[in-house]
């Protein structure tokens, strides 16, 4: 992601809708894990660390941007820089880690899941979110950095590895995604930007109405995948996915 881009994303995401109900999901998957020792990949400015600390966890933040980092410690949280293909941490150190929209700006997002498998023990969690459905492309993509949106088949097979069993895969900011795809369609750059008050109040009404509506299966703007690593079992084929909600 461009620095301009981050500095953008820090400078608005403690009130932003989007970025406030992102840290509301991360605080409800991990209510009922006893809390350990998360990793927070692709942190920026640490919004979702400093969520993690506040429910309990020892949290670090991993940044590969220079300005991030310095952003992300300015705040005084536990900064690690370094690459998501490369973690700089030992086997099995993390209970949990946490990789929102950090996927899909990694041409080898393979790699990058190999080392998320790596680095959480056995019965450990992995929180991840991506942009979803390639028809909407747009030149916000381009703007923030982005090599691909997912399909929900596409995330799906990322984590079909033998590590990994599928706990949750659900779509996101469903009941917004028309009118961010007309917003979008005419677009010249990212959204990334600050909005009037009343605006960023009605669109936080609407996101968080969608915690009490059966919408996980529609298309949105965002997927979720939650997980649990299992190595060294193999998952059997045709294991089931919960799709709740």
């Amino acid at each position: 992601m461009k620095q301009s881009e981050i500095a953008k994303l820090a400078s608005i995401e403690d009130k932003h809708w989007w970025f406030r109900e992102r840290r509301a999901l991360i605080a409800s998957f991990i209510a009922d894990i006893p809390a350990g020792r998360a990793l927070d990949i692709g942190a920026a400015a640490g919004g979702n660390t400093r969520t993690l600390q506040q429910e309990g966890w020892e949290s670090v933040a991993l940044e590969y941007d220079d300005s991030a980092v310095e952003l992300a410690r300015a705040r005084g949280l536990d900064v690690v820089q370094g690459d998501a293909r490369d973690l700089p941490f030992e086997a099995d150190e993390f209970d949990a880690v946490v990789a929102y929209d950090v996927l899909e700006h990694i041409v080898e997002h393979d790699v990058v899941v190999a080392e998320i498998a790596r680095v959480v023990r056995p019965g450990g969690k992995v929180f991840i979110a991506v942009p979803a459905d390639p028809a909407l492309w747009s030149a916000h993509d381009e703007a923030v950095g982005h090599v691909r949106r997912y399909t929900r088949e596409s995330l799906m097979a990322l984590f079909h590895r033998p590590e990994f069993t599928l706990d949750l895969v659900k779509s996101w900011n469903v009941l917004l995604r028309p009118a961010i795809r007309l917003a979008r369609r005419d677009s010249e750059g990212s959204d990334i930007e600050p909005m009037a008050a009343p605006v960023n109040a009605a669109l936080g009404a609407v996101i968080r109405l969608e915690r009490h509506l059966p919408l996980g299966r529609r298309r949105g703007v965002s997927l979720l995948l939650n997980a649990t690593v299992c190595r060294p079992s193999v998952t059997a084929p045709g294991d089931t996915v919960d799709q709740r909600p």
